[in-house]
This record gives structure tokens, sequence and C-alpha cells, in this order.
């Protein structure tokens, strides 16, 4: 396995680890656990922001072209009203 796909399978189980953090968490009556978990999900998308730059950098990872005005116009006017 190159560096690449490791690289990009690492990505893919962080935002899938966020996902399921903020799953419990909107489930979560406790508090401390609450805290906990929000406690590891920042320190995930820390991690997996730092490691998603190192991606770019590399050429691992392309993000998608920037939206342009209209195009984010018309999804907050879907949202706000």
């Amino acid at each position: 396995m190159q560096e690449r796909d490791m690289v990009n399978d690492v990505l893919s189980m962080l935002n899938s680890s966020i996902v399921g953090y903020s799953n419990v968490l909107v489930q979560a009556g406790n508090e401390q656990l609450r805290q906990t978990i929000a406690q590891l999900r920042a320190g995930d998308e820390t991690f997996q922001y730092n490691l998603y730059k190192i991606a770019e950098q590399k050429g691992y990872y392309k993000p998608a072209a920037p939206a342009d005005q209209t195009d984010i116009m018309q999804v907050k006017n879907q949202f706000v009203g």
C-alpha cells in the first residue's frame, strides 16, 4: 500500500469517527460523557485538518473548487428563508 492510499484511508476513518462522535453527543444525557466525547471529537477534527493539509501539499488530495457567490446565496436562501 502506498503512502497516498494510507493517508486517504486515515482521512476517511477520521471523518467517520467525527460523525460518530457527533451522533453520540446529540444523544448523551450525562454532561461528563458529553464533555469527553466533545474533546475526542475536537482532537480528531484537529488531526484530520492537519493531515488534510499535508495530503493537499503532497498532491494526495485535491479539494473541490470554491463555490461562487451565486451558489452560496442559493444554498443560504434554502435554509434561511
